[in-house]
């Protein structure tokens, strides 16, 4: 098969490197990794599988590689691909250019077992953080708004630059918590206070991800056992609790992503807070921190082992508060194993 490539992760799972300026072709048996002279020495140390090719011109070296090799067709995924690049290659050169959405995240949507272990390293690695997170909250935090405290989660997390974040970290309070993808506010963090925190790290490029909700009182940590004065936080909470042991229970191989993400619906629907559950169950994580597969109840994907994705169900009140539970979970052995 002929494709080529422009996203960062794509590349690397083919040839283990990858940089902010390259390109990548496969053609066939041969696999071209192309780039600029700022990348020659890493590229040439790091590039397995692939002729590393030093060109200013990254789009006009691929129009001539193709038309070397006469390639009459090629894939590539339109996402990855601003329009005035993809032109810069296709107006020079007679290939027909072929559109796979998800090219990549399709190939990588089993994990092998190598990937399965570095995944499971980020997961282990991030749940450490979490630890080292709620004792520099519990000495520290109390007092200080979602600003300094998302900053403190940063240095926590990467554990002072060792480690890349997966994304920015959410830190949130009270009914900011109420945000799914809540941004940080002036909020200060007072004792009793919900604190729902959602943030995650890579290991070797591969991310994990991890939210957990809280009662941040003088003892609190983040686990998944909590304790609110408010009964109608821990109402909502238990059931979210409920709802995402479930889904980790009974979520097996061969089962539709979509009977996975009824799992955790059915549960938060039936408690009577179906409106306040506003996205999915989950998503695929690797190199890129959302892939394949995606646990929604549209999704008809067949669930494999060697699929690595959250479980995450939520209860959002707005002006109020909201509640998350997420852990990472591999398929193993036909069933769901948190990492």
């Amino acid at each position: 098969m002929n494709y080529m490539l422009k996203d960062e992760n794509a590349i690397y799972y083919e040839c283990g490197y990858s940089c902010d300026n390259a390109l990548y072709l496969r053609l066939g048996a041969d696999a071209f990794f192309i780039t600029d002279g700022r990348y020659t020495i890493d590229a040439k140390e790091n590039v397995v599988g692939a002729a590393v090719v030093i060109d200013g011109d990254l789009y006009g070296k691929a129009a001539k590689i193709l038309k070397k090799h006469q390639v009459k067709k090629i894939v590539f995924d339109p996402k990855e691909w601003s329009v005035a690049g993809f032109d810069k290659i296709r107006q020079k050169v007679k290939t027909t250019f072929k559109p796979v959405l998800d090219f990549s995240h399709k190939k990588r949507i089993v994990k092998s077992e190598e990937e399965l272990k570095i995944v499971a390293k980020a997961a282990k690695l991030g749940a450490k953080a979490f630890k080292q997170l709620a004792k520099e909250f519990r000495k520290n935090g109390f007092g200080k708004d979602e600003y300094t405290l998302t900053h403190m989660a940063k240095g926590i997390l990467g554990d002072f630059g060792k480690y890349e974040l997966s994304f920015e970290p959410i830190v949130a309070i009270n009914k900011n918590a109420a945000k799914p993808h809540a941004t940080p506010t002036s909020t200060i963090l007072e004792k009793n206070d919900l604190l729902l925190v959602d943030a995650g790290l890579k290991y070797k490029r591969y991310c994990s991800d991890r939210t957990r909700t809280v009662q941040a009182d003088k003892y609190f940590m983040f686990d998944m056992h909590q304790s609110y004065k408010r009964k109608k936080i821990q109402k909502a909470y238990d059931v979210v609790l409920k709802a995402h042991d479930n889904a980790i229970a009974k979520a097996c191989s061969g089962m539709k992503a979509k009977k996975v993400d009824a799992l955790t619906r059915d549960i938060v629907e039936k408690a009577g807070y179906g409106k306040y559950y506003v996205h999915s169950t989950g998503h695929g994580v690797g190199l890129d921190i959302h892939e394949m597969p995606y646990i929604s109840k549209k999704s008809d994907t067949i669930i494999e082992d060697g699929m690595v994705y959250t479980i995450e169900p939520g209860i959002y009140i707005p002006n109020a508060f909201g509640i998350r539970i997420e852990d990472m979970v591999a398929m193993v052995d036909g069933k769901a194993k948190v990492l």
